[in-house]
């Protein structure tokens, strides 16, 4: 993959999508700007991706400029394991662990990706799950309705229990562009909210 959006990013580390931008916006970090078409997308590096991992660790309570030092520093020296920075008191931080968690979750997100075909001649390309044509985008609201992976089971039996997880982590990475249609659950009250972590998404075979 040649770079990640600011919604893959979110997805991966866990980060709100808002303080992705600000991230951005604030030139913490600085992806590059690649043409689709007449739109323009900012994508970010793997390396640009552990910063912002950091970020939910506790490094956004740092100064703006330490910050930026070790977003720079990353991206500069992407196997390094510890960092030193400050004057007087040093700051030791630490890439490692999280090296190893985006590199975990961006293989997970290329296993999400492989599950899920967007194809002009299935739905007019909604990202339908892969051997049927049911839409990601309408799993992912129910879901968000209240609806448990029972009740959806026995309304779509060619699904699994795993498509049903991964369906809000798509629609995160990746969000459907323009106006959604409605869909006849919505307006009504949901019966419960259900969160996802990432971590507990997909469960390795």
């Amino acid at each position: 993959m040649d770079g990640y959006t600011p919604a893959q990013a979110a997805a991966v580390t866990g980060l709100p999508l808002a303080a992705v931008h600000k991230a951005i916006d604030s030139r913490l970090i600085r992806p590059r700007a690649a043409r689709s078409g007449r739109t323009v997308q900012r994508l970010l590096t793997k390396e640009q991706l552990i910063y912002l991992q950091l970020e939910v660790e506790g490094l956004r309570l740092l100064p703006v400029g330490t910050r930026r030092e070790i977003a720079d520093s990353i991206q500069r020296s992407p196997k390094t394991d510890v960092l030193a920075v400050g004057n007087g008191t040093v700051l030791f931080v630490e890439f490692k662990a999280a090296r190893r968690k985006v590199e975990g979750q961006l293989k997970q997100l290329a296993h999400i990706e492989e599950m899920v075909v967007s194809d002009p001649e299935i739905m007019r390309g909604t990202p339908v799950f892969r051997g049927t044509r049911i839409p990601v985008d309408l799993v992912a609201d129910m879901l968000a309705q209240g609806a448990t992976a029972e009740e959806i089971l026995e309304g779509y039996p060619t699904l699994s229990r795993e498509k049903i997880a991964i369906a809000p982590l798509y629609m995160r990475a990746f969000p459907r562009r323009g106006r959604p249609s409605r869909r006849p659950w919505q307006g009504k009250k949901a019966r419960r909210r259900k969160s996802y972590p990432l971590s507990s998404l997909i469960r390795s075979a």
